[in-house]
């Protein structure tokens, strides 16, 4: 009965027994006694995807003109290690906010804003991004995490005419934390 097991089930044996053959060396190899000896050894190593941000600072406005729109944008680092130095961005404010309107808060008061994002340094216009959904196909040129001293992409922050005439006047400054979360892709 052995046999006819053997028989049966030998091509599906042999099969198995071929593919581990082929496959990556499992154990190491250990060397004979002699003048000289060789072993080998298989090594294993995982690099995950990673990005970083770097180069932000706090942006100030001072006084708003409510009959002029104001901007503001930065020159910051992405790093990013995936094979296209691909990745994604997604902005969150604390002061709450729907679709691509960011708020900034003076007590109960709101004042709203949007963010832009451009996937190159020095550039004059980004891709509106919207509250906690993330932007995807951006490419960084950085090469390294900190950018070695130089940027590679540009954040906008901005201020249309009706946004602040929709505010109300404030003696206090309006204020709120923009983040923002790059992840690889």
């Amino acid at each position: 009965m052995a046999i006819m097991n053997w028989r049966r089930f030998g091509a599906a044996a042999s099969l198995v027994l071929l593919a581990s053959s082929t496959g990556a060396q499992a154990t190491p190899q250990q060397g004979s006694l002699g003048a000289t000896s060789q072993g080998s050894v298989l090594v294993t190593a995982t690099v995950p995807a990673r990005v970083q941000i770097t180069g932000l600072t706090d942006l100030n406005f001072g006084t708003l003109d409510p009959t002029t729109a104001a901007s503001s944008s930065e020159n910051v680092c992405v790093w990013s290690n995936t094979s296209t130095k691909g990745y994604n961005v997604t902005a969150t404010g604390d002061g709450g906010g729907t679709g691509n309107t960011f708020k900034l808060a003076s007590g109960a008061n709101k004042l709203d804003y949007t963010v832009e994002w451009a996937g190159t340094s020095g550039a004059v216009s980004g891709q509106a991004l919207t509250t906690n959904v993330a932007k995807t196909g951006f490419t960084s040129n950085a090469t390294a995490p900190n950018c070695s001293a130089s940027t590679s992409a540009t954040m906008f922050v901005k201020f249309s005419t009706a946004q602040m005439q929709a505010a109300v006047g404030s003696a206090t400054a309006y204020t709120g934390t923009l983040t923002l979360v790059v992840a690889p892709e």
